[in-house]
């Protein structure tokens, strides 16, 4: 035993069983995630509750399970409900019902004791609409123009109808938007030369006649939505809910019409495909609980990429100062002390230093210089997405920093003397060798970049991210990229959805489908930069041996 012990056998097993722990409870969590957030994409079964509560009053629910639990039956003695022998515990069902123009809550619990009959009829259906939530109910009628038509036009109509929608929403945000920007531009630039003492007459007109134009351009682009908008409020859907009240649903409040009881294995695939799509391609509706992330994961891209563009120069230019140019002296241990004592600074504040110093300080004095036309409404004085790039640089510069001292490190000094000897110059053979063999060690420092700013929320709280921003920072408007926008981020989004939403049952799926769109996002561009630091290693495996 000693002699096993001595070998060093029983560390190497200790040391597999923490990997092997570690494994599992990561795949474990990342499994958990998975499953609460993608079956809540999956078309649920439509239930029809005919419940008799303790006073003999009987009613319909219509809606969807969507928890159930049992609870001690000494928590309802209050109640008339009658327990079997040795019954502990009764069983619950929550329950979604939808319909909040008749309902106050969304949700609701059933105690099955209360219930007299449960059934699935084939003709239930659930629709999703912009507003308001799903409505659970019965199609009684469809109406075109004020007439009534079959029901077998539903999926003709709906068709057309979505069609109608995209022709109006690219509308208000492509001509109408452009136009909007335009005439914006216009006016700063008037108020521009005002400001300077150069508007001259001749520029007076040019304005005043570019507007008219513009002002006549937008009137047409006006009436063209309004045509299209008549032609979908025309459309009518008559539904009877739960309480037999016959309820009248435009069609431009439809997004989609599906019986889920008359859905196979195959089309529940398939809508479940497609709800994951429109998961990640759509705007939030509804206060973030209902709808798509796509604005949030464009937002979280873009400024990871931003944050990677500025960290990594002011990163690799920093490590190469402090191991190839700077002495072992009293200033570079103190260098050395400042970026390892930035690695344990708390994130917040780091939020609060890039709102004050960035927002307020450095965003201020552009709009002075450059965007006075502006004032007093801010232009880069005001959180965005650049300052948030800026922060987040900072905040992940330790750690570039050091991983590129340790390649730099690696790599043999008589490399280098090689290389002056041949007569290249320091900065040829920094340039040539040096940086091409410490390159996946950079790499390396740019993937746990990536990794720490993608998470973090609490200071894009103060420099940058917001609940909803009605503008991506990328549209079709020069400059094109506007860094001086609000974004949205799935981090943030996970936290107003989990923790801000009025509606908390609603929301919590949406917590864990986020939650798995951010992990796939972080791993995705973890393995990108993986996947290039591999490429450069065995680019230059020869070399470094």
């Amino acid at each position: 035993m000693k002699k096993w012990f001595r070998s060093g056998s029983p560390w190497v097993w200790l040391s597999a069983a923490g990997v092997s722990i570690s494994l599992i409870s990561v795949l474990g969590l990342l499994g958990l995630i998975a499953l609460k957030g993608l079956s809540y994409f999956w078309p649920a079964d439509l239930y029809q509750f005919e419940l008799l509560d303790d006073k003999g009053i009987s009613s319909t629910v219509i809606g969807e399970i969507y928890d159930r639990e049992k609870i001690p039956a000494s928590q309802l003695a209050h109640t008339n409900i009658k327990l079997k022998p040795g019954q502990e515990t009764i069983e619950r069902f929550l329950i979604k019902t939808g319909n909040r123009e008749l309902v106050s809550l969304d949700f609701r619990w059933l105690l099955v004791p209360h219930i007299q009959s449960m059934t699935t009829p084939e003709d239930l259906v659930v629709i999703e609409r912009r507003t308001n939530g799903n409505f659970y109910g019965y199609i009684d009628s469809l109406i075109l123009d004020g007439k009534k038509v079959d029901l077998s036009q539903l999926p003709q109509l709906q068709e057309r109808v979505d069609t109608f929608q995209d022709q109006i929403e690219d509308l208000q945000k492509t001509d109408i938007g452009a136009i909007n920007y335009q005439l914006e531009r216009l006016r700063l630039k008037e108020r521009k030369h005002n400001l300077d003492k150069s508007l001259t007459p001749e520029l007076m007109q040019r304005f005043k006649t570019e507007t008219v134009a513009l002002q006549q351009e937008y009137l047409q682009l006006e009436e063209k939505l309004m045509a299209l908008r008549h032609e979908v409020v025309r459309d009518q859907l008559i539904v009877r809910a739960m309480d037999g009240q016959l309820v009248t649903i435009n069609f431009e409040h439809i997004l989609q019409v599906s019986y889920n009881n008359q859905l196979g294995l195959f089309e529940r695939t398939l809508m479940f495909m497609h709800q994951v799509a429109s998961f990640i391609v759509d705007d939030p509706r509804e206060a973030n609980t209902e709808g798509g992330v796509f604005p949030a994961i464009f937002g979280t891209v873009l400024m990871v990429l931003l944050m990677t563009v500025i960290v990594s120069p002011m990163g690799v230019i920093a490590a190469i100062y402090l191991h190839e140019y700077a002495g072992n002296n009293a200033f570079t241990k103190l260098l050395r002390i400042a970026v390892i004592n930035l690695a344990g600074v708390p994130s917040i504040v780091y939020g609060v230093f890039g709102l004050g110093f960035f927002v307020y300080m450095v965003g201020g004095s552009l709009d002075q210089l450059f965007y006075a036309e502006t004032l007093p409404s801010p232009t880069f004085g005001t959180p965005g997405v650049m300052w948030s790039a800026i922060t987040l640089a900072i905040l992940t510069l330790p750690v570039v920093i050091v991983s590129t001292e340790e390649g730099l490190s690696r790599i043999p000094v008589a490399m280098r003397h090689g290389s002056l000897a041949l007569g290249a110059t320091k900065a040829e053979t920094l340039w040539r060798i040096i940086l091409p063999i410490a390159s996946p060690a950079i790499m390396t420092g740019i993937i746990l970049a990536i990794a720490r700013a993608a998470g973090e929320v609490a200071p894009l709280m103060l420099v940058g991210v917001v609940k909803m921003a009605p503008n991506l920072p990328l549209d079709g408007n020069f400059p094109f990229l506007h860094l001086d926008r609000k974004f949205m981020h799935l981090g943030f989004h996970i936290y107003d959805v989990g923790f801000q939403s009025p509606n908390v049952e609603a929301a919590r799926p949406l917590v864990f489908a986020t939650a798995l769109l951010l992990v796939t996002i972080i791993v995705c561009l973890n393995m990108t930069a993986v996947s290039i630091r591999n490429k450069l290693r065995e680019k230059y495996r020869m070399l470094d041996h």
